[in-house]
């Protein structure tokens, strides 16, 4: 493809560009699935999560968009640790996670196409989540002889600034800004072998004063998100889950003008857990686009493998 001129990219007026520049790098946070995130665990354990996701996909603008026909495939492995413990007599967990991300991008700019690559760290992700009723802090034998029961939990996820950023450039790994989201869920049994989950979410952001070209300030709207999983216990350690997310919202501006991508999207996707011995297991997951009005458009595929360490 032929790389459009610095100069002409350069003279769009950073509203315009906003869109593209963080909706490319990666399947959007409120676009995350994650069945049985609330689900009760032994205490006093840690963990350990290897992934690698593949995302490939393209961004939906606004007609009046002087950059069109954005597509980008993204790579990114993973390294997380988490830790349980008691809290208050309640079951709690904490988790932390450092992803490095790769990406092709390529596009229509005024006319011109243009191509770009950007690899480094992305921001890093901390979860911090209690169950608040159903889930009695409990290990060993005392974890084992609990019945399944109706779970309320709450969790308060944070992506910190850590990722690469270069306010001069168009398209940035790193978002520059935090985010914050408070969400609570509802964990059903149904029978011996059905779980249904209901989680409610808003993301919060601060702004970024180093918005392209590292002189504009970028701010966005809250992005309110809801997830719902139906799973289906195989077996021990074994389950399958349907997986569906809806978030709206999250319409954001440069120097307080609007850059019209009010989200109100839908994905749907599905997950497979299966055992690998008595402390390990594999996570494979795939989702997609159901409905998407404006915002990244991903088809993402991906694997996990976790380790519990006694």
């Amino acid at each position: 493809m032929k790389r459009i001129p610095g100069a002409v990219i350069f003279a769009l007026p950073p509203a315009r560009l906003g869109l593209c520049l963080v909706l490319f790098m990666a399947p959007a946070p409120a676009q995350d699935l994650d069945p049985r995130a609330y689900a009760r665990v032994p205490v006093d354990m840690n963990f350990v999560v290897a992934g690698f996701s593949y995302s490939d996909g393209g961004v939906v603008t606004d007609v009046t968009s002087p950059i069109q026909n954005l597509h980008a495939t993204v790579e990114t492995p993973s390294l997380g640790v988490g830790h349980t413990f008691s809290l208050f007599g309640q079951t709690a967990q904490a988790f932390a996670a450092i992803p490095y991300t790769w990406a092709q991008l390529s596009g229509v700019v005024v006319g011109q196409a243009t191509t770009a690559t950007r690899s480094g760290f992305a921001d890093t992700r901390l979860r911090f989540s209690i169950l608040l009723l159903g889930a009695p802090a409990a290990k060993g034998e005392e974890f084992a002889n609990v019945p399944r029961q109706t779970i309320l939990g709450t969790s308060l996820t944070v992506i910190a600034p850590t990722g690469q950023f270069f306010p001069e450039k168009l398209i940035n790994i790193g978002a520059n800004r935090w985010a914050f989201k408070p969400e609570i869920a509802l964990s059903q049994p149904l029978g011996e072998q059905w779980l249904f989950d209901l989680y409610a979410a808003v993301w919060l952001f601060t702004r970024n004063d180093s918005f392209y070209p590292g002189s504009s300030t970028r701010t966005q709207n809250p992005l309110v998100a809801f997830q719902t999983h139906v799973s289906y216990t195989l077996g021990l350690q074994r389950w399958a889950a349907i997986d569906m997310t809806y978030y709206a919202g999250g319409l954001s501006y440069v120097n307080g003008s609007s850059m019209i991508d009010r989200q109100n999207n839908m994905r749907i996707g599905g997950t497979l857990v299966l055992p690998v011995g008595d402390r390990h297991s594999v996570k494979l997951s795939g989702s997609t686009g159901a409905i998407v009005r404006i915002g990244a458009n991903f088809t993402t595929l991906a694997v996990g493998w976790q380790t519990w360490l006694f």
